[in-house]
């Protein structure tokens, strides 16, 4: 009888073991092209949130996640989308938390996502173009639509006094999703653009787009780019040239990498996503205690990315996009039991019991309409060579 008993203990635990699984989370970031210097802690979050729920042995039956880098360039649709093919077809993921950059963000949903029905959530894609993207029900974003950011760009401008200013945009589905949401919010305010033209990224010289953007004129020069391309090649041209002296910095242009430009930066200003909650000074202890810097644009949101995906395999009991993506919204709001950074073992316990979650995470994550981030934003000034924080709105 003891021997029976046994032998249906071991089977029991195998069947246990053998529901395990090697779940693999694809990221796919643009780490070469215009935002490159933002991707790397923006991974490292992600990476975060994945070890978090490995080392719990909570997730679907003790199943261990790792994942699966591939680049995105930002700018290359056609790349993006061959490096998510591969993610998909070879390396056999399960999700992928990204893309980064609109444009190509776009190109892997359409081309890959969908044809596969793999889910993905994006840190940092924000055109106001996806929110009504054809998805089938598989794509989300942590970071709000640039719908927003143009709205309270228009906002902190109007607050400061000024009433005219020149645009410029990289010519891609974010920044003319950003330039269309800001102009038409700062001309409802009464405010004037003088002048709203694109610039392409990658180019050697800068000097025609100054020229008529200096010729315009206005209180000073919104440059709806990238910190290391073509937004920050236009500003290093009008410092040099004395064309502008003061910039309106989107969240494209917000990164470390951007005050290289030294003290002829200070005064200018913009906003980024970003919360003041207490999870993002959560999220910030346990990422510096990582190694890296928890406060890097879109770093929070990539954790938040690949937590919601692995919640919602547990909610589902299942590791499958097909299965997963119908319970993104339910762990991502209300109700349930609030859950912070470093909280997501406690997630998976209560998932597990039957028990329902709301999740919060490093930027205060409220998901809304097709499923996207109701959005938070920090305000920042740069003096003496840095981001000061001015206030979250």
């Amino acid at each position: 009888m003891k021997r029976l008993i046994s032998a249906g203990i071991a089977s029991v635990l195998m069947a246990t073991t053998a529901q395990a699984e090697d779940i693999k989370l694809g990221i796919i970031y643009g780490f070469t092209g215009p935002i490159e210097s933002l991707t790397g802690p923006m991974a490292s979050g992600a990476e975060l949130a994945m070890k978090e729920v490995s080392d719990s042995g909570l997730l679907l039956n003790g199943s261990t996640v790792s994942s699966s880098r591939a680049d995105s360039t930002c700018i290359d649709s056609a790349a993006a989308t061959a490096a998510a093919e591969r993610l998909v077809t070879s390396e056999k993921v399960n999700a992928i938390v990204g893309a980064d950059c609109s444009g190509v963000t776009s190109a892997v949903l359409q081309n890959v996502a969908r044809a596969n029905g793999t889910v993905m959530i994006s840190p940092s894609a924000t055109s106001p173009g996806l929110s009504s993207a054809e998805d089938d029900g598989l794509f989300f974003r942590t970071a709000p639509s640039d719908a927003r950011e143009g709205q309270v760009m228009t906002d902190i401008l109007i607050e400061m006094g000024i009433k005219s200013v020149a645009v410029t945009y990289t010519n891609n589905d974010y920044g003319k999703g950003l330039s269309d949401s800001f102009i038409g919010a700062f001309e409802a305010a009464g405010g004037e653009i003088t002048v709203n033209i694109s610039h392409e990224d990658g180019k050697a010289d800068y000097s025609s787009e100054i020229a008529t953007l200096a010729s315009a004129g206005g209180d000073i020069l919104v440059v709806a780019g990238y910190l290391d391309q073509g937004g920050r090649a236009i500003i290093d041209g009008s410092i040099d040239t004395g064309a502008w002296d003061r910039f309106v910095l989107p969240g494209g242009m917000i990164g470390d990498n951007i005050l290289t430009i030294g003290d002829s930066l200070n005064g200018s200003f913009g906003q980024v996503a970003g919360t003041d909650s207490p999870g993002a000074a959560i999220f910030s202890d346990i990422a510096k205690a990582a190694g890296f810097d928890g406060t890097s644009p879109f770093t929070p949101e990539s954790y938040d990315a690949a937590a919601l995906i692995l919640l919602a395999m547990q909610a589902a009991g299942s590791s499958e996009s097909a299965k997963l993506k119908d319970k993104v919204f339910d762990v991502a709001n209300a109700p349930g039991e609030k859950i912070f950074p470093g909280e997501l073992a406690k997630a998976l316990q209560i998932l597990k019991d039957g028990g329902e979650v709301d999740y919060v995470g490093a930027s205060a994550v409220e998901l809304i309409g097709n499923g996207e981030s109701a959005g938070n934003y920090r305000q920042v000034l740069v003096k003496d060579g840095a981001f000061e924080t001015v206030r979250y709105r």
